[in-house]
């Protein structure tokens, strides 16, 4: 029971990092130690899982599957979604500093408690989380799509979206940002419950996940370092959509009129920048950076006394 509800509370986690433009999930996941198992139990719904439901044994499809495992994740998972959605709106809409320090801060000291992890930083290790840190910093430089809810396309949302939302540092979020539907998706969707919306984006998230985790599930059997390289560096790569002062650039038609959404114009792609002055709103944010890394070393460390208690009692 303390295990599952410990699962369930790192689900929430996840769950509140995907809704967060520029946070990923799987970040989260690396950080809390379930990255690993997670890809592995969702890469086991297989025909050997089919068959096991087939001859309606539930025990052995629950085993083989890690099945409590992923309904606790899941579960915190959707809470956290439905639950924080209206209020993450609120914090952005007028805290967005505030939000963006405090994961900054928390994002920051991941990429060296995720890249401690690699046991050797050998050239073609150093060369993935080259590769990584370009590749999620190019992909913040991206120009938005825009808003579609064609059916097809929505199922696509679903599958590009969760893929990144269980790679650390690649954005669920963000990517819905460039394909231009997270305002349709991740803000208005979800608070209106709306189900014409959902529905093909979790077709797609569930295909997607599946065949996704098999993937990555083969890269950490077959080169563990050079995929957790790749992924530190999709992490360190991401800093810049975090940072929390930027200038908005703003979507324009093809007269250069701005594009606007409920009367306010839609945000193509923020541009870091250092804070016009040093004032109460700076040492606040600086402070919240702060308490995101500590934050992280207080789950690293609570970590490695959990590790280490379990060695001396074995």
């Amino acid at each position: 029971m303390k295990a599952t509800l410990l699962h369930i509370i790192k689900g929430i986690a996840m769950g509140a990092a995907n809704v967060i433009p520029g946070v990923s999930g799987g970040t989260i996941a690396l950080i809390t130690g379930i990255f690993e198992r997670l890809i592995n139990a969702i890469k086991s719904f297989d025909g050997k899982a089919v068959k096991y439901l087939l001859k309606f044994d539930l025990k052995a499809f629950a085993t083989h599957t890690d099945l409590l495992f992923l309904i606790s994740i899941f579960a915190g998972v959707g809470l956290a979604i439905v639950s924080l959605a209206k209020l993450f709106d609120f914090l952005f809409t007028n805290y967005p500093a505030y939000i963006w320090s405090f994961f900054f801060g928390l994002v920051l000291a991941s990429v060296y408690f995720v890249g401690k992890t690699v046991q050797s930083w050998k050239l073609s290790s150093i060369v993935s989380f080259i590769i990584g840190t370009a590749i999620a910093a190019a992909v913040t430089f991206m120009t938005p799509a825009t808003e579609s809810d064609n059916f097809f396309y929505l199922i696509l949302c679903g599958v590009v979206a969760v893929c990144s939302m269980i790679l650390p540092g690649l954005s669920g979020s963000f990517v819905l940002i460039l394909m231009g539907n997270y305002q349709l998706v991740a803000i208005e969707a979800i608070n209106n419950r709306d189900l014409t919306i959902l529905f093909p984006v979790l077709i797609g998230a569930v295909v997607g996940l599946i065949a996704f985790s098999h993937f990555l599930s083969w890269l950490l059997k077959k080169y563990k370092d050079q995929t957790i390289a790749l992924l530190t560096g999709f992490i360190l790569g991401s800093l810049s959509i975090l940072w929390p002062w930027k200038e908005a650039v703003y979507l324009k038609d093809m007269a250069g009129e701005l594009l606007l959404k409920d009367g306010l114009p839609k945000v193509a792609r923020y541009i870091p920048e250092w804070p016009a002055e040093l004032n109460q709103e700076v040492l606040f944010s600086v402070l919240l950076m702060i308490a995101g890394i500590l934050t992280i070393w207080a789950v690293e460390f609570a970590a490695q006394t959990k590790k280490t208690t379990s060695e001396t009692v074995s």
